[in-house]
This record gives C-alpha cells, sequence and structure tokens, in this order.
C-alpha cells in the first residue's frame, strides 16, 4: 500500500513540552503551599483547566488562566498582586522556553519525507506553536501546517479531503491517544502511538485492544520502517 500522507504531532512528539508545564504547575504548588496541600491545588487545576478548555482553547495562555483562577480559588482575598505577576511570569517563561528537540528528530523527518509528504497537525495557540515551529528549524520539511482547536474524527476526514487523499492512505503519528489516535482511527487513518513520560491526565485514553491500523512505537525514529510494513 502506497502512503501518501504523513501527520504529524508537534508538542511532545517532536520536541518537549510537558516538561515545561510541569515546572511551571510545580512553581504554582509553592506559591499556594500557604493555603493548600499540593496535591489539592493539583486538582483544582486540572478541574479548572478542563472547565476552561471549551473557552480558551489549548496552550500556555489558557494555562496561565487556569492558573491564576487557582489561585484566587484557593487563596481568595490573600491573592496578592505580587502573587499574580509571579503567575503572569512563569505564564511569560513558559511561552518563551526553548524548543528542544528529541534525538534524531530531523532525521526521521527527512526521511518520511522522502516517503510521502508531511503535514503538522497541532492543537494550541496559532502564534506560539507557529513560534515554536519557527524555532525548531523544522518548518521546511512539511508540507502543510495544520493549527486546529481540537483533534476529532471531523477534523481528520477535512484534513485528508483538502489534501486529497483517502483516510487509508494516510498515517498520523504522535504521544496523545485522546488526540492523536482514537481520532485518527476513527476517521479510517492508520496511527501510531508514541508515549512520552509526564503526560497530561487530559491526552489519556484507553488503546484500542487490537485493530488492524494501530500500533505502539517506542520512539518517533521506528516510524519509516513501520510504514514501510504497511499493507
Amino acid at each position: 500500500m502506497t502512503i501518501d500522507l504523513i501527520c504529524l504531532d508537534a508538542d511532545d512528539t517532536l520536541w518537549h513540552n510537558m516538561r515545561h508545564f510541569n515546572a511551571t504547575e510545580d512553581a504554582l504548588l509553592d506559591m499556594l503551599r500557604p493555603f493548600a496541600q499540593a496535591q489539592v491545588t493539583r486538582e483544582r487545576l486540572i478541574a479548572c483547566e478542563t472547565r476552561n478548555l471549551p473557552l480558551y482553547g489549548y496552550g500556555a495562555k489558557g494555562f496561565t488562566l487556569s492558573m491564576i483562577e487557582t489561585a484566587v480559588d484557593l487563596a481568595g482575598d490573600a491573592v496578592t498582586g505580587a502573587m499574580i505577576e509571579g503567575i503572569l511570569a512563569a505564564g511569560r517563561a513558559l511561552l518563551a522556553h526553548p524548543v528542544e528537540l528529541f534525538d534524531g528528530v530531523e532525521d526521521t523527518l527527512r526521511a518520511l519525507a522522502a516517503k510521502a509528504p508531511l503535514v503538522l497537525v497541532t492543537k494550541g495557540d496559532l502564534l506560539h506553536q507557529e513560534s515554536k515551529l519557527a524555532a525548531s528549524g523544522l518548518g521546511d520539511l512539511f508540507s502543510g501546517i495544520e493549527v486546529v482547536s481540537d483533534k476529532k474524527a471531523d477534523t481528520f476526514r477535512a484534513l485528508f479531503d483538502r489534501h486529497g487523499i483517502t483516510a487509508d492512505r494516510a498515517v498520523m503519528a504522535g504521544d496523545s491517544m485522546r488526540s492523536d489516535i482514537l481520532p485518527a482511527l476513527e476517521a479510517g487513518a492508520w496511527a501510531a502511538f508514541i508515549p512520552q513520560d509526564g503526560a497530561w491526565s487530559h491526552e489519556t485514553a484507553a488503546a484500542p485492544d487490537t485493530h488492524p491500523r494501530f500500533v505502539q512505537l517506542k520512539r518517533l525514529g521506528q516510524l519509516p520502517d513501520w510504514i514501510a510494513t504497511l499493507r
């Protein structure tokens, strides 16, 4: 079988991302330690993020707003201007962190690009995602960039239509079972799950028990060889 399109997630598939969000979250836990135990703060923050996703979408800016809301929730009238400024500073640092590629990513993308056009499919703030891609130095390897508000089966169906291919000739690879793998499979594509440590709980989901178009890989570098086996 010929694969005509290879779709790739960005954050925690091509470069490190959650390690920076987790470090920022740890800073919030320390800041709010006088008001709540770390686990309570973490649970409140997760609930706040989940509640705010339909309003703010994915990314560092929405995360920063959810951190401020969590601080107000837990500290009440004790919240100070200095605390809010501390949270905003942490959010700005999150937006400005350096892009750290996973080992071998550029060589792997070049090998993949020799097989089929590459499309980056990522969620989050448009400006932030564009700046990370520019900083990565990988932009020229992609034939298309799709920054979407969420990843659903219909997202992938529309993407395949725009590129003039059928789903069974497309591959999606990423670290999120919820956003990268399950909707791509539902749309009819092949999907390669490449999990990373420290994944966001919101992106977890049960893997398919058995599925003829699904594989779990240890690293992105295994993707070209897997694609070569597809029949």
